[in-house]
């Protein structure tokens, strides 16, 4: 059960008092947790029996019950509730979604530990075969740039975001392997058994991920990103620019690594594209 829907939609009915006990549950959510059946009732203006008969309308098996099952509710975050939306023009939209993207990318550039840049650099150069591994929206999509990113210099990668297939083909890795691995919360339990498993194996390791969370304790090498997000539940993260800004830095330290091999490789995949598709040298690099 939704009990958030179940109570707006309650809430949204024009008169009762099931829609006054509703509305006054979600017009304070921390008070509705913590009060009585009493004092929710004199709050609301109704009779204690009433708020009964109102938790097991709205699918619960009494008021005890209603209680728990709010504040499961709001375990899952306030803010999911009560939204904070304080942009709404496509002025204000653009000048927010821009400057929390310029603020991650500041953040990250003064925190980021360069020792292990360099560290991770060198391991990727090195490897005779790379598995980028990332699961969910934002960390899928890293793990394919990490695969967009270090084809093109001449290295043998490969990028996955089903867990199930990282952890068999961790178990098969062989010396040569390097995994670099990106979540940003670090605590998705099977990929961190994918990392410690290729560490008992004595393979290296390489987190993009929170500081002190198990993935970050299980890799060889963490480049640690921690940046706040906010409030607005609306805005798409701004913590992944930092994240991209993470596999452009890597990328670039391989390719000055073996400036010889980098440049064979990008000179015959941008011939190609000028050859079959562009006509010319005029369209962005890289790409």
């Amino acid at each position: 059960m939704d009990l958030f829907q179940t109570l707006a939609n309650t809430a949204g009915k024009p008169e009762g008092l099931d829609a006054r006990l509703a509305r006054t549950v979600l017009d304070d959510v921390d008070f509705a947790m913590r009060a009585s059946i009493a004092e929710l009732a004199e709050r609301a203006g109704v009779s204690a029996p009433s708020v009964t008969r109102f938790s097991r309308r709205i699918g619960c098996a009494g008021y005890p019950d209603f209680k728990v099952k709010l504040a499961q509710m709001a375990y899952v975050g306030l803010r999911y509730l009560k939204p904070e939306v304080t942009s709404t023009t496509p002025a204000e939209v653009a000048e927010d979604i821009v400057t929390k993207a310029q603020d991650a990318l500041f953040r990250f550039h003064r925190q980021v530990d360069l020792a292990a840049m360099e560290r991770a650099a060198q391991l990727l150069r090195g490897a005779d075969f790379i598995q980028a591994v990332g699961a969910g929206g934002n960390s899928s999509m890293i793990a394919g740039e990490l695969h967009n990113r270090l084809f093109r210099l001449g290295l043998r990668v490969h990028s996955s975001n089903d867990l199930t297939m990282s952890l068999m083909q961790a178990s098969a890795a062989t010396e040569g392997t390097v995994t670099i691995v990106s979540s940003m919360t670090g605590i998705d339990a099977t990929l961190v058994r994918c990392v410690e498993l290729l560490g008992q194996q004595g393979l290296p390791t390489i987190a993009l991920t929170q500081s002190g969370s198990p993935l970050a304790k299980a890799a060889s090498v963490v480049i640690t990103i921690d940046l706040p997000e906010g409030q607005n539940i609306f805005r798409p993260s701004s913590t992944r620019f930092a994240y991209l800004a993470a596999v452009d830095v890597l990328a670039n330290l391989v390719a000055y690594a073996d400036r010889a091999t980098s440049l064979q490789t990008l000179r015959r995949v941008k011939a190609e594209l000028v050859r079959s598709r562009d006509g010319d040298d005029r369209q962005l690099l890289g790409d």
